[in-house]
Parts: structure tokens; sequence; C-alpha cells
């Protein structure tokens, strides 16, 4: 369980809490940008708003496939139990983004209006479609889902489909739609940026809205993560950093701050993910309507050695992961201009 002082559970815990909020932060916008990529008119502005993000989409994805993989290496049980249980979930998301990066790379093979039109209705409805079931997945591992004591899922794919998951999976829209206006946002000029503009300002209302809408339904209708919250008052710190950098979103684009606008939202993300992280631990599957049932950091996890193993492999590689992440946005920064090299 510890190794050289530490424990090591609560060190993976953190770890792959730490890589799925990459992924929400930088695949975030990413999925955000298809969302929107619809909502352009002509053929020039779609080709932008792929371009804002052709560089570095498929690294970003990355940090799924690699927290995916701490999941499995380091909490074997949940990733069964999640897997076995949100399998049709899990296979629609993953046909959403392989349907998106497919389309990423046809849709300007073919001059035809309709071959463009076809990958760019793809790309858009794979991008909403793929925000729509992780927030769906969140909303379900944070209300409760029904464990049997032998810590394998006994529920139906339709019992994932409750009111909370489903407004935790607007939500997830909300968020992602804000987050790739906003780096879109930094990306584009001209015409397009000031479209992108009166878009996330729109965004920002529904961003607003779920947001209210969701933590009062989590207040009032999740009791162990309300009873959570009012175990641990400091808890309410996040989500007044997640309320403060929401509101510090319409401020900064008001002023033209572009970056600062998507640096709070960036922020508001990895407060809402610290938040549901720190109100789940150290579970990390609530059983419903049996917590006895719950699978934890402890009761869940690989053996010490394992984890000690392979915290030896993090060690080395979330560096290089790190590194190259920060050089491909520094090579590739700047605004998006058409060449004879772009999608």
């Amino acid at each position: 369980m510890s190794g050289a002082g530490l424990d090591l559970n609560v060190v993976w815990f953190a770890l792959v809490g730490v890589l799925f909020t990459g992924y929400a932060v930088l695949d975030g916008f990413d999925l955000g940008v298809g969302a929107l990529h619809l909502f352009t008119r002509t053929d020039e502005e779609r080709r932008v708003m792929i371009n804002t993000i052709g560089p570095v989409w498929d690294g970003n994805e990355v940090w799924l496939v690699t927290g995916g993989g701490a999941l499995f290496a380091a909490f074997p049980n949940v990733y069964a139990t999640v897997f076995s249980g949100f399998y049709l979930a899990l296979v629609l998301l993953l046909l959403a983004l392989i349907f998106r990066a497919v389309a990423i790379e046809f849709r300007s093979k073919q001059p035809m209006r309709w071959w463009r039109q076809m990958w760019d209705f793809g790309f858009s409805a794979g991008s909403l479609a793929a925000c729509l079931l992780l927030g769906v997945a969140i909303g379900n591992i944070a209300w409760g889902i029904p464990i049997d004591a032998r810590g394998e899922f006994a529920g139906t794919f339709w019992g994932l489909l409750h009111p909370y998951a489903l407004l935790l999976g607007v939500t997830a829209v909300a968020v992602f739609m804000t987050h790739g206006a906003l780096y879109a946002l930094m990306k584009t000029e001209g015409a397009l940026h000031d479209k992108l503009r009166r878009w996330s300002k729109r965004c920002f209302i529904l961003l607003a809205v779920c947001s209210v809408a969701a933590t009062l339904a989590t207040l009032f209708c999740v009791p162990h993560l309300a009873a959570r919250a009012r175990a641990n008052p400091w808890l309410f710190g996040l989500v007044l950093v997640n309320l403060l950098a929401i509101a510090n979103i319409r401020r900064e684009v008001q002023r033209g701050r572009d970056g600062r606008a998507f640096l709070s939202s960036s922020i508001g993300i990895m407060a809402l993910m610290g938040l549901f992280a720190l109100g789940m631990f150290p579970n990390l599957l609530w059983s419903h309507p049996d917590p006895a049932h719950n699978l934890t950091i402890y009761n869940a996890a690989s053996s010490p050695r394992t984890l000690g193993i392979m915290l030896t492999i993090a060690a080395i590689g979330m560096p290089l992961v790190l590194a190259y992440t920060a050089f491909i946005y520094w090579i590739f920064r700047g605004k998006v201009r058409l060449d004879r090299a772009s999608y």
C-alpha cells in the first residue's frame, strides 16, 4: 500500500485524476470547436475552424488513452466494472471520437460540396455526442451505479440515462462549447473572430445556467456528495473558484483579452474536476443504492508492487508527455492562416 513513505493508492488516485483533467482541458476545446463547426457559413470559415485544432487534436486525445491505461493498471476492478457497465455508452463514445477524427482527415480530400458537407456534419455530430456522453458518464459516477457484491455492474444501459446524468451531459456540452469558442477566438482573426466573440457570449449564458442547475442538483439530489460537502466546508472553496472563473470569462471577453478568457475557462474545468475527485475520495465508484459495495482506491487497486513499478514508469513518462505537449503548442502558436498544407 505504501512505498518510500507514500500511500501509493492515493498517489495513483491523484495521477489518474491529473490525466483525465488534462484530457478535459485539452481535448475539451477540440470537442467544443467541433460542436460549433456547423454554425459557420462558408467553406473557408470551416477550414479555419478545423485548422485551429489541426496540429494538436490527436495529441490531446492521448491524454484519454493514457488515463484509461493508468486506470486499468492501477485500479483494474474499477476499469472492469466501468467498461462492462458502460459498454454500449463507451462504444458510442469511441465511434464518435473515431468518426470526428476521420472527418478531419477526409473532409478536404475532395472539392465536392456534398462530400465536405457530409464530413462537416460527421465532425460536429461526433463532437457533440462525445461531449454529451462524457458528461453522462461523469453524472452516473457521481450519482452512483448499481454494483453487486462481486463488484460487477448490475444495471442496464437505459438506467444510466436518468435526469441527473442527462443534466451533467448537457452541462458538459456547455462547458466544452464555451471552452472551444474561447480557444478558436485566440486562434482566429477578422470576421470569423468577431463571430466567435458573439458565440462565446451566448455559450457563456448556457454555461452559467447549466453550472447553477448542476450545482443545485448535486447539493439537493446526490446525498453522499452533499454530505461530503457539509462535512468538509473547504470544498466550497473549489465551487467558488469555479464560479469566479466562469464569471471572469465574460469579463475578459468583453475586454478583448482572449487568452485570459481561455485561461479562466481552463481553471474552471480544473476546479470542477478537482471538486468531483475530492467529493468522491476515497471512492472511485459509488454503489447505488448500497454503498457497502463501493469500489475504493484500496479494495479495487493493484498490488503495492505493481503500483510502485508503475510510479517509476510514470515519473519518467509524465515529464516527457508534458514537454512534448508544451513544445507542440509553442510551435503552433499564433493565428491560423490557411495555406497549401492546411486541412
